[in-house]
């Protein structure tokens, strides 16, 4: 692939022969800017800045990501030596906890090519789904027939008013409840800074075509955009996070009724009017270990904290921080969750985990595949029966013990037959 070196100038006019990101790919190769001495704005060192002629700048031998070159561009506008370039490349990494996404969609690029994107307002021209209504959104009325069911159970953790002033205590609108049924029928609960709501389904979600399950809040406009970060689990205790980014205002705080431009949002919860759901993929997190995409069993909701005080702020995946309405200093401030719709769920149905049956037990439970699972009854078990997260058996035996020699890892229903009863539980493999 053709790199940044491969400009030619010609005057002030220099003309990229190269493949760019497709963040950068409306980018106007006008640059007006003088050759000459520049100062690091990170460490205060003389530089040269020489546009005009790429092949003497020493940072033409430092190569960004996409990923990397996004999180400089977040902290620094203008030029900064090598030594910072690497440093900085270190520090992003070090904070880099994401699932970083598959390497062939990366494109390296020299750093002076970088920086002559700096010198544009168009460098983040890329943008997202818009509002409600226009070509292009990804919003879903809640009436929408891709809904098969929503959220049945929900728990809620209230945040504070205001994290920067904490004497005002938690928010206090609404409960879990709220949250569960078709959205705009059962009212709000409002999570407050940082609160959280976790929320449980009669069937588990699975990941299909497209989206699989969307998050409601209760915006009174296309711009009021309160906004929360959605995480999964298939086992109600390892959570994972959807990656998100903004590309909102890092300098100029949202006013707590300011607006949020829909565009500059990706993976947020939030990102639409009440009403209208924004939608989730789950193979966005293909392949994270510890997570069944076909078992999503709780979806948990997190305010974002829309502060740009580093003290209080909330993050993208991008290491940016993210900006929207703040402080909302109300007993119904934070984000406002209506409901969690799903899209795409299990066909298991007549087959429920139960979860007080102290006369049965089983270890271990999570078991690494090649490991025997030993089942304990006070009575005889005469039957045993595997199924996966689709209803599909898998397995019958006729014992206490289950060889996990031949089961793919994920999670199970084991279903147990003793006496003229049953009992199921579910088993995770590794």
């Amino acid at each position: 692939m053709p790199a940044f070196n491969n400009i030619i100038s010609s005057g002030r006019r220099i003309e990229m022969l190269m493949y760019l990101p497709p963040e950068l790919d409306q980018f106007m190769s006008d640059v007006k800017k003088e050759e000459g001495n520049a100062i690091c704005v990170r460490c205060q060192t003389s530089i040269t800045c020489l546009p005009n002629d790429i092949s003497r700048c020493d940072c033409n031998k430092v190569t960004l990501t996409t990923e990397e070159y996004r999180y400089i561009n977040s902290q620094y506008q203008n030029c900064v030596c090598n030594k910072c370039l690497e440093d900085l490349k270190s520090e992003y990494h070090s904070k880099h906890h994401f699932n970083r996404p598959d390497n062939s969609i990366f494109r390296k690029y020299s750093f002076l090519g970088s920086m002559l994107f700096l010198s544009v307002k168009s460098l983040f021209a890329q943008t997202y789904a818009p509002g409600v209504g226009q070509a292009g959104t990804t919003a879903m009325h809640k009436d929408s027939s891709s809904f098969v069911n929503w959220a049945s159970g929900c728990t809620a953790n209230h945040g504070y008013q205001d994290i920067s002033n904490q004497s005002l205590g938690y928010t206090s609108v609404g409960d879990g409840s709220m949250a569960t049924g078709k959205a705009q029928t059962n009212a709000v609960v409002s999570l407050g800074d940082g609160g959280s709501a976790t929320c449980t389904f009669e069937k588990p979600i699975i990941n299909g075509p497209g989206f699989d399950f969307a998050v409601f809040e209760n915006s009174f406009d296309d711009t009021f955009l309160e906004l929360a970060f959605v995480e999964v689990s298939s086992d109600g205790h390892n959570f994972f996070r959807f990656p998100s980014h903004s590309l909102t205002d890092t300098v100029v705080q949202t006013s707590s009724f300011g607006s949020t431009d829909p565009t500059k949002i990706n993976n947020l919860a939030g990102k639409y009017r009440g009403g209208y759901g924004t939608p989730f993929d789950l193979q966005d997190l293909s392949g994270v270990s510890g997570l069944d995409l076909n078992n999503i069993t709780h979806v948990k909701i997190i305010d974002v904290v829309g502060s740009i005080n580093r003290a209080y702020a909330s993050f993208d995946s991008y290491g940016r921080k993210i900006n929207d309405p703040w402080p909302t200093a109300f007993p119904q401030g934070g984000f406002d969750l209506d409901a969690v719709g799903v899209i795409h769920e299990s066909t298991v149905s007549g087959i429920h985990e139960e979860k007080n049956a102290p006369y049965v037990s089983f270890w271990p439970n999570p078991a690494s595949k090649g490991s025997t699972i030993v089942i304990k009854s006070f009575d005889e078990i005469t039957k045993a029966e595997l199924y996966d997260t689709l209803g599909r058996a898998v397995l019958c035996i006729n014992s206490n013990e289950i060889d996990t020699d031949e089961l793919a890892a994920g999670t199970y229903l084991l279903k147990l037959s003793i006496k003229s009863s049953s009992v199921v539980k579910r088993i995770v493999i590794l």
